[in-house]
Order: C-alpha cells, then sequence, then structure tokens
C-alpha cells in the first residue's frame, strides 16, 4: 500500500484568509486561541488510525504554544514551517521572505526540539513567475522541499500548469530543492483538487476517496493531503459576515472529523519526509522526524 502525505497547517481559525477577508481585514489578537484544543483533537484521531504527519507551523503558534510542538514531536510527527505571522509571500519582498523564514524556523526549532526542513507558504502564495526568488531563499536557509503548489484554477492562489507530482523546483551548487504539490485528479485536460482544504469539507467524501484511489492505484504516485485544526472545531466563534464567506469558511465543520476518520481508515498517511525519503540533519538512519537540532 502507497504511503500517502499527511499536512496540517496550524493555525489559528482567524488566521485563514477567507475570515480575514470576511471581517474585512480587522485584526485578529482580539479573538480566542483555540488552536491547542483543536490540534489535539486531531491528535488524538491520528492515534487512533495509527498516522502520522507534517505539521506546518506559524512561528506565532510555535512562540505562544511552545508544549504543542512538543507534544507533536513526541509523538513522532514532523514538524515544518508556514511562515511566521501568515503573511503571503507576494506581499513581501525578498528581504522580508528571508527574515519571515529565517525567525519562524528559529522560534519552531526552539520550541520543537527537531530541525526543519519543510515549508509551505502560507495561502499557497508562492508563484514562479512572480516570486522566483523564494526557491533559492528556501534553499539558502535550510529547507529541503516545499509544499506550497496548488496546481488547480482557483480565485486567490492556483498555478494550473505546475506538475502534479512531486519534483526538483530549484537546484544550486549540487543542491535541491523539492516541491510537493497538493494532490488532484486530471480529468478532461483539467486538475480536479483531492487533496483537502475546503474543498475536503464541501465535498461529498466519496470525491475525495474515489481521486486518491485513482492517484496511488491508477498512476502509482502518493497523495499530498492537507487540512487545519480549526476544521475539526465547530464550535469556534461564529462571525459576521456575508454569506459566501460563512459558506467557504463554516460549511462542512461538524461533519469533518466523522469524514476524516472514515478517509484515515481507507488509506495508510504519513509525514511528507518520510514519503519524499528525506533525511534531516542530526536524524537517525530511515527516520526523518527523531532527532535533536
Amino acid at each position: 500500500m502507497i504511503t500517502n502525505a499527511l499536512s496540517v497547517d496550524v493555525e489559528e481559525y482567524y488566521h485563514a484568509e477567507i475570515f480575514r477577508r470576511g471581517l474585512n481585514g480587522d485584526g485578529h489578537h482580539s479573538f480566542e486561541s483555540r488552536v491547542e484544543r483543536s490540534t489535539d483533537r486531531l491528535l488524538e484521531l491520528m492515534r487512533e488510525h495509527g498516522a502520522r504527519a507534517t505539521f506546518f507551523v506559524l512561528g506565532e503558534i510555535a512562540e505562544r504554544h511552545p508544549a504543542l510542538l512538543r507534544r507533536l514531536a513526541a509523538e513522532r510527527h514532523e514538524i515544518a514551517c508556514h511562515g511566521d505571522r501568515h503573511d503571503n509571500v507576494w506581499g513581501q519582498s525578498p528581504h522580508e521572505f528571508r527574515a519571515d523564514i529565517r525567525r519562524a524556523k528559529r522560534s519552531i526549532e526552539d520550541a520543537a526540539g527537531q530541525a526543519v526542513i519543510g515549508y509551505r507558504a502560507p495561502n499557497f502564495s508562492i508563484r514562479r513567475a512572480q516570486q522566483p526568488w523564494a526557491y533559492p531563499t528556501l534553499l539558502e536557509e535550510g529547507f529541503l522541499y516545499d509544499s506550497s503548489v496548488f496546481p488547480i484554477v482557483h480565485d486567490r492562489y492556483g498555478q494550473p500548469d505546475a506538475p502534479r507530482f512531486a519534483h526538483e523546483v530549484w537546484r544550486h551548487t549540487g543542491r535541491g530543492l523539492l516541491e510537493f504539490p497538493i494532490s488532484t485528479v486530471r480529468l478532461a485536460r483539467m486538475n480536479f483538487p483531492i487533496g483537502g482544504g475546503g474543498y475536503f469539507r464541501l465535498l461529498p467524501l466519496t470525491v475525495t476517496m474515489m481521486g486518491i484511489h485513482h492517484v496511488n492505484a491508477r498512476e502509482g504516485r502518493p497523495v499530498m493531503f492537507y487540512l487545519h485544526p480549526w476544521e475539526l472545531d465547530p464550535d469556534q466563534p461564529r462571525q459576521k459576515m456575508s454569506w459566501h464567506h460563512r459558506v467557504r469558511h463554516y460549511a462542512g465543520l461538524r461533519k469533518q472529523v466523522g469524514k476524516l476518520s472514515s478517509l484515515l481508515s481507507q488509506f495508510s498517511f504519513g509525514p511528507a519526509c518520510e514519503v519524499l525519503q528525506l533525511s534531516q540533519p542530526f536524524s537517525r538512519p530511515g527516520n526523518c522526524v527523531e532527532h535533536e537540532p
């Protein structure tokens, strides 16, 4: 059985772009923090099914909740970087981007006690044509892979012409950076999303199940699947916003635990670094998560 990559973007519900847009970009520091309880609920579910994952953590979360990162590390999950304050890469200069990932990486490694080699941009906000400097910067700062590409058509992100499977996206002086895109199925010359996120909440479970089976069995490739802890938290505070923002952020929350449980029971999931067969610095041979930074 193919082991697929399970990934979790560890952020608060109020970091979500749709939430911010729904509130017209209002500040989020006055909102209640719920990331620990929602992540612990996810960990409980993963333990039930023997699943492990890569947790892409914000530097802000690492600073405020270091005990959470220690729990993730103790359960042998990979811990990776999701930026520092959930700022879009396309809104940063090359200098600002380097400072952002350097600060986040240091905070995460200090809290987790393990080296960080994976990165995912908030809102998949790296586009090779517009931010070509992001890849060499990631490589220079010690990252070995990126997972910031979603090869679909989307109103806020998406690169439909990007390769659908893991590939080397940058190489310099003998060192390469891998890209592990969010997964899709190719039908009628179009890519359809089956890699999680809001699509998993909003679409029938059978769509995702059939899609993953197709990629695993027909194409012989692993899937990169992602979700957020807040998507398992139906009791999060409800804010006043337009109906389309409410649907995109809140719809499907109460069914998410059951759907995810069904998914984890049908497929094998592990950390991205193991699926890519990468070894982190100072790791034991054949294990990409048990080490000291």
